[in-house]
């Protein structure tokens, strides 16, 4: 009986949308032409159109059968005439060929009545002085004869049958019927036609339709565990039933843009073997209030037909920000309405049994708690920047399939790409593709990859950027400074590259330094260093050229963010004390200048303010004694990067090492 109920229901549904729309379709049907006549013409007596023929203000008749249409003047008596002998003349200029106007204009061409009224402003004759006017015809024998007196144009018509039949029957009828056909397709078809803006776009798609596997996804070992239970659960629930164990309701997953949290979550609907509903968090609201909450209900209902299965939500944060405590605010008010209406679907009073929630977000913390809750979201899995084990996984995945030489060692690549997203370690692999491709070569070598890592690392090479001579040695200077600061700092990481070529979009060179080891810590003095060979370039600049320039103002937001970093999140000042200032917003959206700033008195403000400056200044003058300490090695590093425009570390280290080895036998 159940079963046969929502047919019932839909039936009954159509059979009323049906009716309604036929009586409102007949009645606008017969009544639309007179109402559209009723507004563009007056209804007069024939009374009184006898009345405005003996005055002489009507213009112009078609008499037909049963009516009489026309236009008649309604204005001052004085005006009748002028507008007669306006129209006289406009006449018999036209039996002539030739138009010259109205006393007002040159028209050039046969005027309209509108015309003709503009030319006749100054008489005091106005556009709304003319009427179209209709009129029961009655019978009258004089009414020619008297049209005639008054030199009236008129005419008689005569309306075809057929004509009547056809634009005042069959088209609207034939209208109506397509329009009624269109919308009944719409009631009939899930997720078409017009009736269904409440209904969910989730994309339904097999094991078959993804093409990717858990094999595909690399540098996330630990993400693909928790996931691989999801998956056995769903396929074997024996197995855990049998000790009382219960199945997820929710995974979140949760990390910075690029580390593949879609793609882990195509990688998932590749290994179940189950429906997986895949829709995006913006695809729920849209402008029509409730249209959110009615997409939520119909995703689940769905899903709730197909279980076991899957549903995947990209970029949650959408539809699931914390709810703003009942203030009203149009589409805000409409989001919450979706995210209650996630959060009764998820764990409310009817359970759903077989169906597992997966959402995708880098911004966890705006989430509303009610969401993160066990019952709901009973995992978060975090996918975080590979480690370099995980980033030679990465190049591995991404290098299949692609023809690459003997000396390509992904290993190396790994290890200079501290930090790198599985998105940009894909980029390299397909930037080192088309470097070897632009070049003319049939496979990928180490130098293409290398310098892949550049372009995504400093940003393309500027060519047509050609830097003077004064410029270009300033350039090498600076370089070279923090090169060398860079050296003698013992907790600083190796320099690995020296460039004066100018990359991106204001890069004019780079020093590129990279860690001999993952590091997850760093300490007061390795933060110390970083900011100290930050300075070096600017101190090399004052140093040689008694003179700073502009180039270093990335360095200074770069050492500026790191010391206030210093004083305000890790407690390392000891004037200040070990208490947190500051707390970022996001953990995996690293945006700067966003960190949350906690209340500070004005006094405090000023002694953190203080505090920064005061780690500046000394790691400045740090920079600068290291700098004029070893000028030498300042000038060899410099001049040969004049030369040669790109220095590797083992050149780098030989210039920079003498010169060490000579002032320690000093």
């Amino acid at each position: 009986m159940k079963q046969d109920k929502k047919p019932q229901n839909n039936r009954n549904r159509k059979l009323l949308f049906t009716a309604l729309y036929w009586l409102i379709g007949i009645a606008l049907i017969l009544g639309l032409p007179q109402l559209l006549v009723s507004i563009q013409t007056k209804q007069i007596p024939y009374s009184e159109f006898k009345e405005m023929l003996k005055e002489g203000r009507v213009l112009e008749v078609r008499l037909g059968e049963d009516e009489i249409r026309g236009i008649m003047f309604t204005g001052p008596q004085k005006g009748i005439d002028t507008l007669k002998k306006a129209l006289s003349k406009m006449e018999a200029q036209e039996s002539k060929g030739q138009f010259p106007g109205v006393g007002l204009f040159d028209f050039g061409a046969r005027p309209s009545l509108s015309d003709v009224l503009k030319g006749l402003e100054r008489t005091g004759i106005r556009e709304s002085d003319i009427v179209l006017f209709r009129t029961i015809r009655v019978k009258d024998d004089k009414l020619v004869d008297e049209l005639e007196s008054q030199g009236v144009e008129f005419s008689g018509t005569k309306d075809s049958m057929l004509g009547q039949i056809f634009w005042g029957t069959i088209v609207p009828i034939a209208f109506w019927i397509g329009l009624w056909f269109l919308l009944m397709r719409g009631m009939g078809t899930p997720g078409s036609g017009l009736l269904s803006i409440g209904k969910s776009r989730a994309k339904v798609s097999v094991e078959k339709d993804t093409g990717v596997r858990f094999n595909d996804v690399a540098g996330c070992e630990e993400a693909k565990e928790e996931l691989t239970e999801v998956v056995e659960f769903l396929r074997k629930p024996q197995k855990f039933q049998a000790l009382g164990a219960k199945i997820p309701k929710g995974v979140l997953l949760v990390g910075p843009p690029g580390t593949g949290k879609t793609l882990l979550a195509r990688a998932l609907a590749g290994e179940a073997k189950v429906p997986f509903f895949s829709i995006s968090g913006s695809e729920f609201v849209e402008m029509f209030v409730g249209v959110g909450a009615a997409r939520v209900r119909d995703l689940f209902n769905q899903a709730k037909k197909n279980a076991p299965c899957i549903i995947f939500i990209d970029e949650i944060d959408a539809i699931g920000k914390f709810r703003g405590g009942g203030i009203p605010g149009g589409g805000n008010e409409e989001r919450e309405q979706t995210l209650n209406q996630l959060l009764v679907e998820m764990d409310g009073f009817e359970p759903n049994i077989g169906v597992i929630l997966l959402a995708a977000t880098n911004r966890p913390e705006v989430l509303d708690p009610a969401l993160l809750r066990p019952g709901r979201f009973d995992r978060q899995v975090v996918l975080d920047a590979p480690d370099a084990n995980g980033r030679e996984a990465i190049l591995k995945v991404h290098s299949r399939g692609k023809p690459l030489a003997g000396d390509v060692e992904l290993r190396a690549i790994a290890l200079r790409t501290p930090g790198f997203s599985g998105a940009d370690l894909a980029n390299i692999v397909n930037e080192a593709a088309l470097l070897a491709a632009r070049e003319g070569s049939s496979r990928i070598h180490q130098r293409h990859f290398e310098a892949a890592v550049e372009k995504v690392f400093a940003g393309p090479e500027r060519k047509s950027r050609r830097l003077g001579d004064k410029e270009r040695k300033r350039v090498a200077y600076h370089e070279a400074g923090h090169a060398l600061v860079a050296f003698h700092c013992p907790n600083a990481a190796p320099v690995a590259k020296i460039s004066i070529i100018p990359r991106g979009k204001a890069a004019l060179g780079y020093t590129m330094q990279l860690p001999e080891e993952e590091r997850y810590l760093m300490t007061k003095h390795e933060l110390l260093d970083k900011i100290c060979v930050s300075l070096g370039g600017r101190a090399a600049e004052e140093v040689v050229f008694s003179e700073i320039s502009s180039g270093a103002q990335n360095d200074l937001e770069v050492a500026t963010d790191m010391a206030r970093s210093m004083v305000c999140r890790f407690g390392m000042s000891d004037k200040i004390g070990p208490v947190a200032l500051v707390r970022e917003n996001s953990p995996f959206l690293k945006i700067p200048g966003m960190p949350e700033q906690q209340a500070m008195s004005p006094e405090l403000q000023a002694q953190v303010d203080e505090e920064v400056r005061r780690v500046l200044r000394e790691q400045y003058r740090r920079a600068r004694d290291i700098v004029a300490l070893h000028r030498e090695a300042l000038e060899r590093v410099s001049e040969t990067l004049l030369v040669k425009e790109v220095m590797s570390a083992g050149e780098f280290k030989k210039l920079a090492a003498s010169d060490k080895k000579d002032n320690e036998q000093m």
